[in-house]
This record gives structure tokens, sequence and C-alpha cells, in this order.
């Protein structure tokens, strides 16, 4: 009769199944249900893991050593490393300074990355799982390398340390000046980048970069262990002999995650402002402070 209403479980034909192009509501039948149980285990699972490895991590915390120590830790670490001199073919691959790093150093390692791409965090974390990642949050990075960090923190096995400057973007402003990175970039650099870098590495005895020597002229000597005077801690550069390629087909063999603007002409990814696309041909670090007499932040140097 015009206007009858059919309860839900009138809809079931003789057999107890629901007529063509009729879809089951009841919550029994959810076919999200196994996915959301899965994706659930799966954090709890990270979880543990995490708080596994803090436990330890504390529970084996010992003093940070001294530079006269660490020193001598670099010497043993470029004899045993770098063979015949850089880039030779005895030079150790980057899996093997990982593992002299993780033989040496244990928890007192930090790994930064620029979230260009995510493949120095994986290669170390193969040997040190929840190792900490610096993110140096400068306040004026692209969307996509946002995006890259967060999704970095929910894949891998990485614990992301966010690295802050002391002033906001907005407080630098009023302090020196709207747009400081477009008068004086070397002063924007050293305040959101360099000091915080120096701050927050005063905590470990080794960072570990992905510095390449294909990457720019003043690259090419880039050693895969060194002493940094200015920090005060050993650095290791397991990529140094990598080249770009080398770095993408890492990434795809093992689902890296990439930072999208690599696709789209930006070989190497700073902040926003001071960061354009690179033609074919040009220098990988064109695109980095281009027009200025500046190509580097001030990390490396």
């Amino acid at each position: 009769m015009s206007g009858t209403t059919t309860a839900p479980g009138d809809a079931l034909d003789a057999a107890g199944a629901a007529p063509s192009g009729t879809p089951l509501a009841t919550t029994g039948n959810d076919p999200l249900a196994a996915l959301r149980a899965a994706a659930k285990a799966r954090t709890e699972a990270r979880a543990t893991s995490k708080a596994a490895h803090a436990a330890r991590r504390a529970r084996d915390a010992r003093p940070k050593r001294s530079a006269d120590e660490l020193r001598a830790i670099v010497e043993r670490g470029q004899a045993e490393l770098h063979g015949s001199g850089l880039g030779a073919a005895d030079e150790a691959t980057a899996e093997q300074v990982v593992a002299w790093a993780v033989r040496e150093f244990s928890g007192s390692i930090a790994v930064a990355c620029s979230m260009a791409d995510a493949v120095l965090p994986h290669v170390v974390a193969q040997q040190a799982p929840w190792v900490d990642v610096l993110f140096l949050e400068t306040g004026y990075h692209f969307p996509e390398t946002t995006g890259t960090r967060d999704a970095v923190e929910q894949q891998m096995e990485v614990t992301i340390v966010d690295v802050l400057p002391r002033l906001t973007v907005a407080q630098q402003d009023e302090a020196h000046g709207k747009d400081l990175w477009s008068r004086d970039p070397a002063a924007c650099c050293a305040m959101r980048k360099v000091e915080p870098l120096t701050r927050t590495l005063g905590e470990y005895e080794v960072w570990v970069t992905g510095v390449r020597r294909d990457e720019a002229p003043t690259r090419t000597s880039t050693p895969l262990v060194t002493w940094d005077e200015k920090n005060g801690l050993v650095k290791i550069n397991p990529l140094a002999a990598w080249s770009f390629d080398d770095l993408l087909g890492y990434a795809a063999q093992h689902q890296v995650v990439l930072n999208p603007l690599l696709n789209d002409g930006y070989p190497s990814i700073g902040c926003a402002p001071c960061t354009r696309r690179v033609a074919p041909g040009e220098d990988p670090r064109a695109g980095r402070w281009s027009g200025l007499d500046k190509t580097e932040c001030g990390l490396h140097v």
C-alpha cells in the first residue's frame, strides 16, 4: 500500500540475502572494521616499540664523552671507513658507516633531515630503530616539506624532534623587521637554523647528515666521518659518495617517502622564500638563495 514503510529486516529475500543493489548496513558486516582494527593494532605496536626503545635508552644513558675522546673515535673511524681515500672502491658503504656509528655511539645519535626525502632516516633506522631525527622547524617551509615530515613520523620507526628557533616568525619580524630573509639571509639562517641546531646537538655525541659530494662544488670533499669543531661532536655523512640517482633508486626500492617537490624542479629544498626551481643542467643547489652571494645556510661550513 502506498506510504507503507518496510523494516530493514524485511528487505532480505527468502535466502536471507539483500536484493541486488541493496547495501548491508549492519554493524556486523562493516567492511572497514577489519581495516580499522589492523590500523589500531599497528598504532599500538608502534607505541609499544617506541616506549621500549625510550626505556632502554634512558637505562643505558651515559655522560657525553670529552672532545678528546670523541676526536680519538673520529681518527679510528676515518682509518676504518675511508679505505684508500675519498671515493675509493674500498671506501665504506652507507650501511657500514651507520653500523660503525651504532657500535661507537649507541643511543647518542641524531639524524639531521631537511625532509627533502626520508632516505637518510630510513638508512639509519634499519640499524638504529627510533633514532632521533632532527627537523629544523624554521616556520618558512613549503607545505610539501611539512607534509613529508608528518608522513615520516607516521610511517617510519624514527623519533621526530622538532628543533625550534628561539623566536617565532612573528617575533623575529617584530625584532628585526619583516622578511629578514630578503635583506640578510645569513642572519635569518643563523637564527632559524644554525643556533637552534647547535643548541640541540649539545645533547648528542654524533650527528648524521645527508650531505652528498655531487650536490655542489663546496661539498666535493665531504668525508664519511669527521670532527665538527663548531658543534663539538662527531659528524658522519653516510651518503657522501651517493649520486642523486642512487638516492632515488634507494627510495624506489624501499618505498621511502620523497618530498613531492623533488619531481617539480626542486632537487635541493630549503625554506620556501629562499628556494626556486632549478632549470635543466643547472647546479642542483642553484635554486637556493638564487641571485645572492650565498650557497650554504651555515650548518655544514
